[in-house]
C-alpha cells in the first residue's frame, strides 16, 4: 500500500516504543490527516499487517479491540 493513510499509519506505529491499540492509531493518523475514518484507517491496519510491514492481535472478550506494533519490535535477537 502506498498512499497517505498507510504512510502515515506506518510512521506512527514504526516511532511507538509500545504496542497501540487501534484507537491510539487513530489519534496519532488524525493529528496529520483529518479524513481519515476508521473503517479506511482499520482496513490500512489490515492490510499492512498481510503484507507483513506491521504486527496486529485482536485481544480481549467478546469484541475485544486489535493491537499493532513494528514488526520487529519483538525480534529473538533484541537485547535487553
Amino acid at each position: 500500500m502506498n498512499d497517505e493513510i498507510s504512510k502515515a499509519v506506518l510512521k506512527v506505529i514504526n516511532n511507538a516504543e509500545e504496542p497501540l491499540e487501534t484507537k491510539e492509531v487513530e489519534e496519532f493518523v488524525k493529528k496529520s490527516l483529518k479524513d481519515v475514518t476508521r473503517t479506511k484507517l482499520f482496513y490500512r491496519l489490515t492490510m499492512l499487517r498481510a503484507e507483513g510491514l506491521i504486527k496486529g492481535k485482536f485481544v480481549g472478550p467478546g469484541k475485544g479491540v486489535w493491537i499493532w506494533w513494528k514488526k520487529d519490535a519483538f525480534s529473538k535477537n533484541e537485547k535487553v
